[in-house]
């Protein structure tokens, strides 16, 4: 008996030291309020991350948060400046040497403890708690409304370290003439001064900024908009958000010249016959701004998108440049720091700048080369191994919106995440690895690609390990739930797919900025009646799917639903169909009343997009940008011309259904989403049976992307072992292939080659250049005795 009483005691004695060394979960109870413990000496980033923190608490859990200065549910600190890190027990070790870096860890006795490398760290990880509770970046942007919960826990175990893949990190507002501009002053903050956007609207995009993890902002700066800088409060928003203020290719030294230079500027803005205006132009800027974090950019273009005044050649424009650079580095050198390679600064060659960089301008060292894509997301040059090595780094500044030639996209923001990843990882993995912005217009509707843009930026290998279709999947379920998210998965990359084989601002093959009127004239694209109904046809199941799947979204994110999926998709179907039903009309084979359908229903779903949320987005979604031709109703005119006939390939394929040869498939990406990049050396076997012809024509399509090392995008094509033929298809500067190829987003080659009456056939396509990226092959029979093509 004694011995039994004796058991039951160390048993028992063994349960409590059991319990009382077992690391406690951190746990919340709604309702209950949470402390959090910070100095009060932390950067205003910091607080501001707090409140954002305080007010989802509250959101989620019903909780109300109290800062406290010494103890805390919740232990906040950046290293350096916290002693309260230093004393929670967590090892830090691993965020020394990290720029941006935070660890969440729970302590031994149950409290979360958020430590940064520095500041920016030090919010992220605060935010990063906000996303564990279920609070999406697009809370208010999106009204992704969060879900409420009773109990929120992090196991004992828990430990997260998280740092940038990329060190700068922002978005450009762009072409806000027909979206952000107008709802800002018209909707959001109502103001008296014309275009002006204030401190309001900056620090809700502000703010989203910081949830996605980005810090940097280059502002809106058309002609219709007050400049930043010379509206009250911006430069107060950006610092307490914590962002980096950056400005565009024609905005030198913090500078709208397009918007201040007819306020601020005296004269030409011409530094070869006006240097002394222009000088203090900048100079006046600069030492407004010296004690704000800022990333300068160097150099001078035209007021707007334009050429550099007063140089009219390749060598005087260089010649201006290399004087500008001494002058704009004095300044800051004068104002802001006197080693002036500590600020940041960056030069963007950007158009025809491009060509004065390829003349041998010397940019200094420690400035970051900022590349560009050809505004389709397509990137024209990638570092070479010099470049690579500068202290300044490179960036690249990359386009899901854009206005000019060949034709503008800034309506739907159908930018295929597929590209995006594709062109961004290739940017990476070439060094491009400092600065990374991408142009988003109005944000909305492109809320989607600025979160991949930036999840790739923040870790670029969390993107790659899950792929973009596991990427695009999560983000669906978190905005949506995982219900719809099921349903409407495929109906997002089916929606993808389709407006990369051909954008919804391109269907009516129209083209902007040409001397010729008729690219202004809506007109048949080279598709023939077939093709058009089985688009057409696509379309229809897309916006079917989509408007069932309704009923699969909660109650609280009815909203969330129409931005981002139900108005992107049905907008997209229906300008298909008031061009295609048109095209079909002008040949006497569909009704015009269809395409006129279409558009009301355009009209109609916008009209609803403005007012969702009690007139929330009132202004900000025009399906009319510009006012170009192709968003009216169609004229009603008889073709003047057949329509194109129906050719059918003998045999096609898909790159990624080579039988032979290492195809490295880019997922999701091409007109049947089986494109695949060809290794330099390597090559794709294709295999056909036997042909009653004597010549072939073989049709390669190929993605329409730029040499990644040199000047060549080249291939070889060989038929049963003859002579390869060797095939160039790159393309230079504005070219009519350039544009033939982005309008379509594909660069074809043809080539007729002869056929022996041989059982099989292997046609072989070897890259020569690094970059080859193959979508299609087909094969059409020639006629004996035909000339070819």
């Amino acid at each position: 008996m004694r011995n039994r009483i004796l058991f039951s005691f160390l048993a028992w004695v063994a349960v409590i030291v059991s319990v009382q060394g077992k690391q406690k979960d951190f746990v919340l109870q709604s309702g209950q309020p949470v402390a959090i413990a910070c100095s009060g000496s932390e950067a205003p980033v910091v607080r501001t991350s707090l409140d954002l923190l305080s007010r989802d608490l509250q959101t989620v859990l019903s909780a109300t948060a109290h800062i406290d200065t010494n103890t805390g549910n919740i232990i906040v600190g950046t290293i350096g400046q916290s002693k309260l890190i230093e004393q929670a027990g967590i090892d830090i070790s691993a965020l020394k040497n990290k720029k941006q870096a935070f660890m969440l860890a729970v302590s031994e006795d149950g409290k979360l403890v958020v430590a940064g490398s520095d500041s920016h760290g030090t919010a992220y990880g605060i935010l990063e708690i906000s996303r564990l509770l279920g609070v999406s970046p697009w809370e208010w942007w999106a009204d992704v409304t969060p879900e409420k919960k009773e109990t929120f826990r992090l196991s004992g175990k828990f430990r997260e370290l998280q740092s940038p893949s990329v060190e700068y990190r922002g978005i450009f507002i762009n072409d806000e003439d027909w979206g952000l501009m107008p709802w800002s002053n018209k909707t959001y903050e109502p103001s008296d001064v014309k275009g002006e956007i204030g401190p309001r609207t900056n620090e809700r995009i502000f703010e989203l900024l910081l949830r996605l993890r980005a810090n940097t902002y280059w502002p809106a700066m058309h002609e219709c908009t007050l400049p930043f800088f010379l509206t009250k409060g911006n430069r107060e928003a950006a610092k307490k958000y914590g962002i980096f203020m950056g400005a565009s290719h024609c905005e030198p030294m913090a500078c709208n010249a397009a918007g201040e230079w007819k306020i601020r500027g005296k004269g030409a803005y011409d530094y070869v016959n006006n240097s002394p205006a222009v000088y203090q132009f900048w100079e006046d800027r600069v030492k407004e701004v010296a004690g704000q974090e800022i990333l300068y950019t160097l150099g001078m273009r035209g007021v707007h998108d334009g050429k550099m005044q007063g140089a009219k050649t390749v060598e005087e424009q260089k010649a201006v440049l290399d004087r500008v650079f001494v002058d704009q580095r004095g300044l800051l050198e004068k104002y802001v720091n006197k080693d002036v390679t500590q600020v940041p600064q960056v030069f963007i060659p950007y158009k025809e700048v491009l060509d004065i960089y390829h003349a041998g301008l010397q940019v200094p060292e420690d400035v970051t080369l900022m590349w560009c894509d050809d505004n389709y997301g397509y990137i024209r040059h990638f570092p070479t191994a010099e470049e690579r090595a500068r202290k300044g780094g490179n960036g690249v500044y990359y386009h899901v919106s854009y206005w000019g030639r060949p034709h503008d996209h800034l309506w739907l923001s159908t930018m295929s995440p597929s590209l995006i990843y594709q062109q961004m990882k290739q940017a990476y993995d070439q060094g491009i690895q400092k600065m990374w912005i991408l142009n988003v217009g109005d944000i909305k509707p492109a809320e989607y690609q600025i979160e991949l843009f930036m999840d790739m930026a923040w870790n670029l290998d969390k993107v790659s390990s899950e792929g973009v279709t596991a990427h695009l999947k999560h983000w669906l379920e978190r905005e949506l739930g995982t219900s719809c998210a099921k349903t409407i998965l495929s109906v997002m990359q089916e929606h993808y797919r389709l407006a990369h084989i051909r954008k919804p601002e391109f269907m009516g093959n129209t083209r902007e900025e040409e001397k010729n009127p008729v690219y202004r004239v809506v007109k048949d694209l080279p598709w023939s009646e077939r093709e058009i109904n089985e688009r057409l046809n696509a379309y229809s199941e897309l916006s079917e799917t989509v408007e069932k799947a309704a009923s699969k979204v909660p109650a609280g994110r009815q909203s969330a639903y129409f931005e981002l999926v139900k108005y992107p998709v049905q907008a997209a179907t229906q300008m298909n169909r008031k061009l295609l039903y048109a095209q079909l009309a002008r040949h006497d084979k569909e009704d015009w009343e269809k395409s006129d359908a279409a558009y009301d229903s355009i009209a109609a779903l916008t009209q609803h997009y403005n007012s969702l949320e009690n007139g929330k987005w009132n202004r900000m979604m025009d399906f009319k940008p510009r006012k170009l031709p192709v968003f009216n109703r169609v004229e009603r005119k008889a073709a003047t011309a057949p329509m194109t006939a129906d050719r059918k390939a003998v045999c096609q394929w898909n790159a990624a259904e080579a039988k032979k040869g290492n195809a490295i498939v880019c997922e999701g990406l091409g007109y049947e989403s089986k494109a695949a990049e060809i290794k330099k050396g390597d090559a794709l076997t294709f295999s056909f049976g036997n042909l009653k012809t004597d010549s072939v024509e073989v049709d390669i399509r190929l993605l329409p992307n730029h040499p990644v090392h040199g000047d060549k995008l080249r291939f070889t094509v060989s038929l049963d072992g003859a002579e390869p033929e060797v095939i160039a298809y790159e393309t230079k500067g504005r070219s009519e292939e350039w544009k033939e190829n982005v309008l379509r987003n594909q660069a074809i080659r043809k080539i007729v080659l002869p056929v022996t009456g041989k059982k099989s056939h292997q046609l072989v396509i070897k890259a020569l250049d690094e970059g080859v990226i193959l979508d299609q092959v087909m094969l059409y029979e020639v006629n004996r005795n035909s000339s070819g093509i």
